[in-house]
């Protein structure tokens, strides 16, 4: 199964450990090494008390530290989605490439060593793993099937027409009512509420975020090494604004309609939308270039 650590996922994890469904073989945690603290804590308790118990192997597979690769000018950088200020005044957005690089790619590069067929190994036709992903029935529109034959994905929470507050109660009754959202930390499809927690919770992790969003203003440090440089000005938040002037106070409608759901809001301070391998809940990739240049 494909563990992110959020909600959805870790209830597939304890359902398998509990034997509800059938065990699985592997749970494979793609770790972009930018997370906050609470989900590697959480990682970690989800190992200890559900998976080893179980005999479930956790898998800890990675393409790099996103962070650390986004600030060295050697280093070929799978671009965030980042909010670009356009000379002309102009909204635009760099193209979402991270979750293929820092997610997908550790992931089937972990599947193919598991079947035996590593890259460039060509894997036989007919040979494949089933892929448990965590989707509930609230986000069905996001289950697809897999882009490669040697993979076959399978969403048992839809099919059980679990939605994600039947998964939050489940947790609750486990004692993990404060699974946390799993989503890298400077993460820009970060909702308010998100900001205001890092920023309410951790200072560390708010003065990191900080720094990051300054040092990026300029987009990349590859693509400026390399000649590429940005026509504008980059921000993790959507206002565009600096992340420490940026408007994260006001609560948001999609905020407001999170709070709807008490026991979701509890679980993850009013804010849904994680990080998944396979089902990313930013918005539609604009039509821009690497380094979000004018079209």
């Amino acid at each position: 199964m494909s563990l992110g650590a959020g909600v959805q996922s870790s209830t597939l994890l304890a359902l398998s450990a509990e034997g509800v469904i059938p065990k699985v073989d592997y749970a494979i945690f793609a770790d972009t090494g930018w997370e906050p603290e609470s989900v590697y804590r959480h990682l970690d308790r989800l190992e200890e008390e559900i998976a080893t118990p179980a005999g479930i192997p956790i898998l800890r597979v990675s393409s790099g530290n996103i962070r650390d690769d986004a600030l060295n000018p050697d280093h070929r950088f799978a671009s965030m989605p980042l909010y670009i200020l356009n000379r002309d005044g102009r909204p635009g957005m760099t193209r979402r490439q991270c979750t293929g690089e820092y997610k997908v790619k550790p992931i089937k590069k972990t599947i193919r060593k598991l079947l035996g067929y590593p890259y460039p190994t060509r894997v036989p036709k007919g040979v494949f793993v089933e892929q448990w992903i965590g989707i509930s029935t609230d986000e069905f529109h996001r289950a697809k099937d897999a882009d490669v034959q040697y993979m076959r994905n399978l969403h048992p929470l839809i099919e059980m027409d679990w939605s994600r507050s039947d998964c939050v109660r489940y947790l609750t009754s486990l004692g993990l009512a404060d699974t946390p959202k799993s989503s890298c930390l400077g993460c820009p499809f970060h909702g308010n509420a998100q900001w205001r927690h890092i920023r309410d919770t951790s200072p560390a992790e708010w003065e990191d975020v900080v720094e990051f969003d300054a040092v990026i203003r300029q987009g990349n440090a590859r693509a400026n090494a390399t000649g590429n440089k940005l026509l504008g000005e980059a921000f993790l938040h959507r206002s565009r604004v600096p992340l420490d002037q940026a408007p994260i106070d006001h609560v948001t409608a999609a905020e407001r309609a999170a709070l709807g759901d008490e026991a979701a809001s509890a679980l993850e301070d009013g804010v849904v939308n994680g990080c998944s391998p396979w089902s990313c809940r930013g918005e539609a990739d604009p039509v821009q270039d690497d380094f979000g240049l004018s079209a």
